[in-house]
């Protein structure tokens, strides 16, 4: 089974370890960075999505410019964007990028965050939007006559798009979250599950309650898709200690225990996913063959924040166990963004592909003819 690559599609250069070094949209880097991932084997990249951040959408249209290949995952809040718009904007996208764009819907796990851009609703009715939007996703992308809406959180009528996007039957909706809420509403709606780094069993029973969920409502699972952070050394000594390095650096930026993002304290997020990492880190810091917990624990388990650490054969075995469970897309971030994805790309990412292309071979070898 084929195995893809996501990566950061940053505007800036900025990491938990590191100030940018300048403006928050800075074209020149953003192309940077999209290019190096494009040229070290990268599948595609995800453009963040903040309240007072730059637009996503319009980053990835610089991004599919300036690229050929490279795929783009567009970060989207259904908080103060309505569907009809938001159907318009990755339509167009679609097509400027010759069908290369996959949506990935956030619900949104922290009520201060939200309320930033005016979004006063609370988390478990979030749940029931993100659902109404993905609905209305699929509708305006696929149909080509007018039709109406008359949902809890959206209404209109007579709505048809006239710009259709490239991808048939249409482009694809990724979407992640670990409550209860996030696993029904992702398994009956989306087309690729986002999960975060947690320990294998963690993993495999996310995995398994997605997708009976999924086949109680008649469809198929979802593609899961999990993150980390790679920490890599030429021997297993150099990593540990460029981990321990990085631990160092998060620490001292983030004195006071106000999380770099400033949405909220270090010690008690609100979202169930950041709630999952910061008790996988009271457990132990190191799990299975590289995964460690601490790069979570001192960010409060902050979005992508567990790290896989070790020599390049270490790090792509551990992304194999993954692999095993079901996972087909493979999301990495470093803390050095541009010179990270290049090192990813060069030392890990071939020897995954290699891998995953041995074992193919030897399934279809082993079919009886």
């Amino acid at each position: 089974m084929p195995v893809e690559f996501l990566g950061m599609g940053a505007t800036n250069d900025g990491t938990e370890t590191r100030p940018r070094s300048g403006p928050a949209f800075d074209p020149e880097f953003t192309v940077a960075l999209a290019r190096a991932h494009e040229e070290y084997g990268w599948d595609r990249v995800l453009t963040a999505y903040g309240s007072g951040s730059p637009d996503p959408a319009q980053a990835a249209a610089l991004i599919a410019c300036r690229t050929e290949r490279l795929q783009l995952l567009v970060a989207h809040r259904p908080n103060v964007s309505y569907p009809t718009f938001a159907a318009k904007t990755i339509a167009t996208l679609d097509a400027i990028s010759g069908g290369r764009t996959t949506i990935h819907v956030i619900t949104g796990g922290n009520d201060h965050e939200q309320q930033r851009e005016g979004d006063t609703l609370p988390k478990d009715r979030r749940y029931d939007r993100t659902r109404e939007a993905i609905q209305i996703l699929k509708k305006a992308w696929t149909e080509r006559e007018p039709f109406d809406f008359h949902g809890e959180h959206y209404r209109f009528t007579d709505f048809v798009l006239d710009v259709e996007p490239l991808q048939k039957p249409r482009p694809r909706i990724s979407f992640g979250g670990s409550s209860q809420a996030a696993y029904r509403v992702g398994a009956e709606e989306a087309d690729i599950y986002a999960l975060w780094g947690e320990p294998l069993a963690g993993t495999a029973e996310q995995i398994r309650t997605i997708t009976e969920l999924a086949a109680a409502a008649g469809r198929p699972a979802p593609t899961f898709q999990v993150a980390f952070r790679p920490i890599l050394g030429r021997t297993e000594e150099e990593a540990w200690e460029k981990a321990y390095a990085t631990v160092a650096r998060i620490q001292e930026r983030t004195k006071g225990g106000v999380q770099l993002t400033r949405r909220h304290k270090l010690t008690d997020p609100e979202n169930a996913g950041s709630q999952r990492l910061l008790a996988i880190a009271e457990q132990g810091e190191r799990h299975d063959r590289a995964l460690w917990t601490v790069t979570a624990k001192v960010t409060g388990g902050a979005g992508n924040s567990t790290a896989l650490v070790g020599t390049p054969e270490t790090v792509a075995a551990a992304l194999m166990d993954y692999y095993d469970l079901g996972v087909r897309i493979l999301s990495a971030r470093g803390y050095d963004l541009l010179e990270d994805a290049k090192e990813f790309g060069r030392e890990v990412i071939p020897l995954v592909r290699a891998e995953v292309a041995k074992r193919d071979a030897e399934q279809r070898a082993s079919v009886p003819a």
